[in-house]
């Protein structure tokens, strides 16, 4: 899929790391793009730097070496265009659902202005009814869907996902998979997915980006090149997800 409304990201020959005394290698020399409209998952084990990564590029971090760039424009903190939507909800607990979903449009001092988008945001992820209720009215698949919707109110240009669907039951992260599938068709934004689960990648992604254990580096890039719905039982799926546990078994035995 490739969308105007998309923006092209380049992850350019990042290495980053963090001062415990030493430095802590978490990626080694990681160059990764993503085409305007594109969707990407970062598949690696746990511990990877995989959510290093979309930190550098939502702008919360500064890699140590290289450069992470937006459309060519080197990304120099954060920004209403790349939206980040995490493993847990974190809404506030005494703020609406609605209140929550006008966190961002509030915060560009656009909260009355932007009432229909925040309404619209709350019809796109199936929440019209439950923006006047705290979060601790909602299951765990209503707060991640309200969640989604605070990142899409601002109508960014990249999304970023760090294993929002992690912590749901098998039924709830099926039926999400197919929303996060259904926003990003009709949003048309760039998608980054980190998940350390194969079929989840493979059922969502165009393109899987295989990393090593820490320090994180490419391994290979696998393009996922059949029609959705992927179903799990089909050959070609039973074929890739081999190929990519191959190369994931290989890697172990190198290091």
């Amino acid at each position: 899929m490739v969308s105007e409304r998309g923006g092209a990201v380049d992850i350019v020959g990042v290495s980053h790391g963090f001062d415990t005394g030493s430095i802590l290698s978490v990626l080694d020399d990681v160059t990764i793009s993503a085409r305007p409209g594109e969707f990407v998952a970062l598949l690696g084990p746990s511990g990877s730097g995989k959510s290093t990564l979309l930190r550098l590029v939502a702008g919360l971090d500064r890699p140590l070496v290289g450069e992470v760039y937006l459309d060519g424009a080197p990304i120099r903190g954060p920004h209403w265009t790349r939206g980040l939507v995490f493993q847990d909800p974190t809404l506030l607990p005494w703020r609406t659902v609605r209140q929550n979903v006008g966190l961002g449009p509030q915060a560009r001092g656009r909260g009355a202005v932007d009432v229909d988008k925040i309404d619209a945001a709350l019809e796109l992820v199936g929440l019209a009814d439950f923006g006047g209720v705290l979060p601790a009215q909602l299951s765990g698949g209503m707060a991640q869907r309200a969640a989604l919707a605070r990142a899409l109110v601002n109508e960014p240009r990249v999304l970023l996902f760090d294993e929002p669907l992690g912590r749901l039951d098998s039924l709830t992260r099926r039926d999400l998979q197919g929303e996060l599938l259904r926003l990003w068709r009709d949003r048309g934004f760039t998608a980054l997915l980190v998940t350390h689960d194969v079929d989840e990648a493979i059922v969502l992604a165009d393109r899987i980006v295989l990393l090593s254990p820490r320090p994180a580096r490419v391994l290979e890039e696998v393009s996922v090149d059949f029609d959705r719905p992927r179903d799990p039982t089909d050959p070609r799926f039973v074929e890739l997800r081999r190929a990519i546990f191959d190369v994931i078994d290989n890697s172990a035995v190198e290091r």
